[in-house]
């Protein structure tokens, strides 16, 4: 019985498999493109809240580690294997999850930086575009005015 997990270690084991499972489907999810800065904020807050969330389960994931090496000392070796075997293999998931968590967060926020500089050049541009668009809509000066044709080629 001592090489046996306690009952809370298969309770601990189900979740931290469910929360990766649910964590896994979410980050697999397709990317869409999305020009809106708005939604790409809150995109971004699901994924810091899915962190801080596995972050949370580290603990668990902590318990998880010490009690099989608690029964990996009391086990039989073959009991003992599984049982490493187990744990690697989510600890492994975990690992990736956590990397792919923060890669998702830094390319969503580039995108955003570079979109937010996209959406203040097009501002600017817009109105250069407008001030272009008053200047040549402007009245050409008389032929025979030299000083207003010298002003307005300055301007051009």
């Amino acid at each position: 019985f001592d090489s046996l997990p306690p009952a809370h270690y298969k309770e601990t084991m189900d979740t931290i498999l469910m929360r990766i499972q649910q964590s896994e489907t979410k980050l697999s999810m397709p990317q869409v493109v999305v020009a809106e800065y708005e939604i790409m904020e809150q995109r971004l807050g699901e994924l810091k809240a899915l962190q801080s969330s596995l972050q949370e389960q580290q603990k668990d994931l902590n318990y998880l580690s010490t009690t099989v090496e608690d029964m990996s000392r009391k086990a039989p070796a073959e009991v003992s294997q599984r049982y490493r075997s187990e744990i690697e293999v989510i600890l492994g998931r975990w690992k990736k999850l956590s990397a792919q968590l923060v890669e998702h967060c830094q390319k969503l926020e580039e995108r955003m930086t570079k979109l937010q500089r996209f959406q203040n050049d097009t501002k600017t541009l817009k109105k250069w575009m407008a001030e272009v668009d008053v200047f040549l809509k402007e009245e050409w000066p008389a032929l025979g005015d030299s000083e207003a044709l010298e002003k307005q080629l300055e301007q051009c």
